[in-house]
């Protein structure tokens, strides 16, 4: 062991490496560059041709047969479907070479295919999409490897992760820094106590350094291909330190914040699913592997002061083990069963591991509890129950949850809610039998959420919270061990007395007077009281029951990204108080699972791990979890979320009467009135449906039966809808590929005109693409196609809130009139007073259309959508039959309608889209002249667009990193997506109720992400 504990690279200098390339392996390489490595030697080299392949010299310490080990390795993974660089066969079709270093040392060689690209390593850092893909790929190769055996993989290592905490016990003495010394130490001793407590790990064959080192990455333009270099490790060890070693090199990408790379641990577990035994080792290895590397680093500086791959490596090293350690163990494993929802088995208690140690019977199989794609029931822990009180009593649930009606209209945001809330529950306590309140055990608690923050609020307790109205003698449920901490504040409320069970866990009261002395208790003794309550005083006592598998101090109230894990090492105590436990928390991922099974693949969905929303206010979207988020893609909900005065309108109309347009009811003909008021003069008539895409398919069908023409002329890059109508007009690329070439013969795509993209881009633009749309349209005419109708959005909303070139419209509209073709405007995105200058988008233009397509913001989330025409053109559908739309223009829908009007002037929306839309495009224009990588910023009022580059002289689209910047920014808080059919425009298009306070705080946390996701893709932007 120590003698693999640091060892001296082979003697080869970069001239030496030439001479053994073109003695050994007949490669005249005119250029050598020495490649980094703790302990062999790899070098890049370049032939005349172009050629490069990479050579490397084997460490002294390594046999033969683990040399051919590591060959088949590599071909076993390789017909696995795995990328890997893989060795290369010599002229007679040897793959290993025996070579001499400077100091007559023999060595054994080999010829690697070179894979271009970056490696991992070099990212700053990665997205959830990005460890993903990792931890796929860590999965693949240990998948690969299940049955794979060899006599070369029974070596010592010291990367054996079975061995880790003796190798890195006995290299400690090389951190000269005693108080990082010390630290590991410890990290080494909590990690392999750890490992005492677990069932049997199964051992396979592994690759044993699947890192971010040893991973090339295809970079920005193939950012889904990585390769598996170096596999110099490979040995046989415990399955799960394959996914030990991959998540620890992770950390370092991780922002303070390890428990992100936890998503590479499940996308793991859905290619090679772990036991519940290796998910508890998980994490102690994870530490274990950070301790390896310091001290490994620390004693291959000893030997090589002048190892600059090694010297380069420790400091990112140490970040390794910071991240690995930030939290206490106890609390990390909980995590990552949590996040993997791999149970506790019974067979994984301290006692249990022991027997099993000391059995001379065969060890079982632990049992796998969770396949890839089962999220079983948490389990509840099997604890000690008795009663804390001296008789049962009924107390009264108080929700202040998401979802709570007491939420309602934004009132958690009030100054001192919570108080005020518990204070009005004393009013509803009245049942009979009923003697206080209670806030339950892990219901988040919205009214300790704040907006526009980039921390996660702190808003689920872990306990119990309880107000008796008689004062109430409370007493041991169990027989223990008391303490009595010293009180960390003055507050009367603030005493704590700690009873210890015989199973090791822990209840923690908070709030009793009259507390007992420390010592030994029997259930039923005393352990104080607890001061009466009403609507005027309020003397609340806390209670929280920690699991005998927490060591470390649990807090009572959590909702960052511990908390999955402080729900595993907590008891819901309501049974001590004669209460019912509560359901299972929300669970995002669970909740993804089922949405997977019923739904097909081809519906889109936001984020790799996004969160569940239960609740949404004015422009912030609510998690189960309590916490706020900045809503920048909801167009839907104009007025913004939960809009009081809608609300109220559907709900009274529910009350009265819906039904459909055959019917005589005031509201269809009010509501149209309205909406003709708001459009230009002659456009009369109303036509209402359900959605964007009705209304496009209609405004289709009315531009033929007024024509009796069936051409239509439509934009390349837009989006206009579902239906078969609707999609044929719809040529965005990223909504089908095959959009431009697969269009029905009707159907004839024109140029678009974006002013940063397009063919023209400089003065008189709306000119040049005009005067080709007239020679497009005397080509139809002669052609026997003449045009039916001009459909275009006012402004390009799917490209990223692109203004089409001043004038442009009023050009092409001319043209197509005068070649008899009605002229179509798409208000569905741009409506509704989103471009800050007027009620409509064409009001830009200055043009006045034929016939308006409009939806979304018409029902503020509601499902309406709507045509208006001229009365001529609408007549014209009878002549191909009777209009009905079942729900469209229905009591309700119209109800609803009003409703968003007239909310729309009592909120002054036009005002603040004009004001705040200003604001934001002012501020992100700035960020512009900061950030390179901010191409243009696009649109007017609050549809904006901000188009990411490589390039500005290119423009070559950073789709990969707008993909990055999109996850990174859900981290802080802000919800924002990706649009253009290269994917590379962040949409703004969020409630119109927006403010500048928001507006801040986005462009701030905007600000931060562009400078991580460049040094994340630093080789795309050198």
């Amino acid at each position: 062991m120590e003698a693999l504990a640091g060892l001296r690279r082979p003697n080869v200098t970069v001239p030496l490496a030439q001479t053994i390339a073109q003695q050994y392996f007949g490669v005249s390489a005119v250029e050598v560059t020495e490649l980094g490595s703790n302990q062999d030697r790899n070098f890049l080299l370049m032939e005349a041709s172009g050629n490069r392949t990479v050579l490397k010299i084997d460490n002294a310490a390594f046999a033969l047969a683990e040399i051919e080990a590591q060959n088949e390795v590599m071909n076993t993974c390789v017909s696995a479907g795995v990328s890997v660089a893989q060795v290369l066969r010599n002229a007679d079709g040897s793959l290993v070479r025996t070579v001499f270093d400077a100091d007559g040392v023999e060595h054994f060689a080999r010829r690697f295919q070179f894979v271009p690209g970056t490696s991992l390593l070099d990212a700053h850092f990665l997205s959830a999409v990005m460890m993903q893909q990792v931890g796929s790929l860590t999965g693949e190769v240990s998948a690969a490897l299940t049955k794979f055996t060899h006599p070369g993989l029974e070596r010592a290592s010291q990367w054996d992760m079975r061995r880790a905490a003796d190798i890195a016990d006995s290299l400690l003495g090389s951190i000269a820094d005693g108080r990082r010394r010390e630290r590991v130490r410890a990290a080494i001793k909590a990690a392999r106590i750890a490992l005492t407590q677990v069932g049997e790990l199964p051992v396979q064959a592994v690759h044993g350094d699947v890192t971010d080192d040893n991973i090339m990455w295809g970079g920005p333009q193939n950012s889904s291909q990585l390769t598996v270099l170096d596999f110099g490790d490979v040995s046989t060890g415990w399955r799960v330190a394959e996914l030990a070693v991959t998540l620890s090199s992770l950390l370092q990408h991780a922002a303070e914040r390890p428990l992100d790379v936890l998503v590479a641990a499940r996308a793991f577990h859905q290619k090679q699913a772990l036991t519940s035994a290796e998910v508890s080792a998980l994490w102690p290895l994870v530490v274990l592997r950070a301790c390896v590397l310091v001290t490994s680093g620390a004693k291959q500086l000893e030997l090589e002061a002048d190892n600059d791959y090694a010297a380069e490596r420790i400091e990112g090293e140490w970040r390794i083990f910071e991240e690995a350690t930030r939290y206490p163990l106890d609390v990390m494993r909980a995590a990552t069963r949590a996040a993997l929802h791999v149970q506790i088995t019974e067979t994984e208690t301290a006692a249990d591991a022991a027997k099993a140690a000391t059995s001379t019977k065969p060890a079982k199989e632990p049992q796998v509890e969770s396949g890839p794609f089962s999220f079983p029931k948490k389990k509840r822990f099997k604890a000690l129950e008795g009663s804390l009180l001296q008789s049962p009593v009924a107390l009264h649930r108080v929700d202040l949850g998401a979802e709570s009606v007491w939420m309602d209209d934004g009132a958690w945001l009030r100054e001192g809610a919570e108080e005020q809330f518990i204070r009005e529950a004393f009013s509803f306590v009245g049942q009979p039998g009923e003697s206080g309140i209670y806030l339950p055990y892990a219901l988040e608690r919205l009214t300790r959420s704040r907006i526009n923050s980039a921390e996660a609020p702190k808003t689920i307790p872990f306990g119990i919270e309880a107000y008796f109205t008689q004062r109430t003698k409370v007493f041991a449920p169990f027989d223990g061990e008391i303490s009595v901490p010293a009180p960390t504040l003055a507050k009367r409320d603030e005493q704590q007395v700690v009873l210890t069970a015989s199973d090791g866990s822990r209840l923690v009261l908070t709030g009793l007077v009259k507390l007992p002395q420390p010592g030994p208790v029997s259930a039923g003794d005393p352990l104080g009281r607890v001061a009466s309550s009403d609507s005027q005083q309020l003397n609340r006592v806390r209670i929280l029951w920690v699991s005998s598998r927490a060591t470390s101090r649990i807090p009572f109230f959590g909702g960052d990204e511990l908390a999955p894990a402080y729900e595993q090492l907590t008891i819901d105590p309501a049974p001590l108080l004669g209460l019912p436990r509560e359901e299972e928390r929300p669970d995002a991922a669970v909740e993804q699972d089922r949405r997977n099974r019923v739904f097909s693949s081809a519906q889109e969905r936001y984020y790799v791990d996004p969160p569940e929303f239960e609740r949404g206010w004015k422009h912030h979207l609510i998690d189960t979890n309590g916490r706020a988020y900045v809503d920048l893609v909801n167009n839907v909900a104009g007025l913004g979320h939960s809009h009081p005065r809608i609300t109220a309108a559907a709900e009274q109309q529910l009350r009265l009467l819906n039904t459909n347009s055959r019917f005589l009811y005031r509201q269809l003909a009010e509501y149209s009135e309205r909406l003709i008021e708001k459009a230009p003069n002659s456009l009369d008539t109303v036509l209402l449906v359900n959605s964007g895409t009705e209304a496009v398919d209609l405004a289709l069908r009315l531009a033929w039966a007024a024509t009796g023409r069936k051409t239509i002329i439509s934009l390349r890059e837009a989006y206009h809808g579902w239906s078969i109508g609707a999609d044929a007009v719809t040529t965005s690329a990223y909504d089908n590929p095959n959009a431009v070439g697969s269009r029905p013969d009707w159907v004839h795509v024109a140029d678009v005109p974006n002013p940063f993209r397009g063919k023209h881009t400089g003065p008189d633009a709306e000119t040049y693409y005009a005067t080709e749309l007239a020679d497009t349209l005397k080509q139809l005419d002669a052609q026997g196609k003449p045009v039916a109708g001009f459909i275009c959005e006012s402004v390009l909303g799917n490209a990223g809130g692109v203004l089409l070139p001043e004038g442009y419209l009023r050009e092409v509209y001319a043209k197509v009139r005068g070649a008899g073709g009605l002229c179509i405007a798409d208000e569905v995105q741009v409506g509704f007073g989103r471009m800050g200058q007027g009620f409509w988008g064409f009001n830009q233009q200055g043009v006045r259309p034929d016939i308006i397509t409009i939806a979304k913001s018409m029902g503020n989330g509601f499902p309406i959508g709507g045509v208006i025409t001229t009365r001529a053109i609408a007549e014209s559908l009878g002549n191909e039959g009777m209009f009905f739309s079942s729900a469209g223009g229905s009591p309700l829908s119209c109800a609803v309608g009003l409703a968003v009007l007239d909310a729309m002037d009592e909120d002054k929306i036009l005002e603040n889209v004009a004001n705040v839309g200003g604001y934001f495009k002012d501020r992100l224009e700035m960020l512009m002249a900061k950030h390179p990588l901010i191409g243009f910023v696009h649109g007017a009022g609050l549809y904006l667009g901000v188009e990411l580059v490589r390039d500005r002289e290119t423009l070559e689209p950073a789709k990969e990193e707008t993909m990055e910047v999109c996850e990174r920014m859900l981290h802080l808080g802000v919800i924002i997506q990706p649009t253009s059919e290269r994917q590379n425009v962040l949409k703004i298009k969020p409630p119109l109720c927006i403010d500048r306070e928001s507006v801040d705080f986005v462009v701030e946390a905007l600000d931060q992400v562009l400078s991580e996701v460049v040094a994340t893709f630093a080789p795309a932007h050198a």
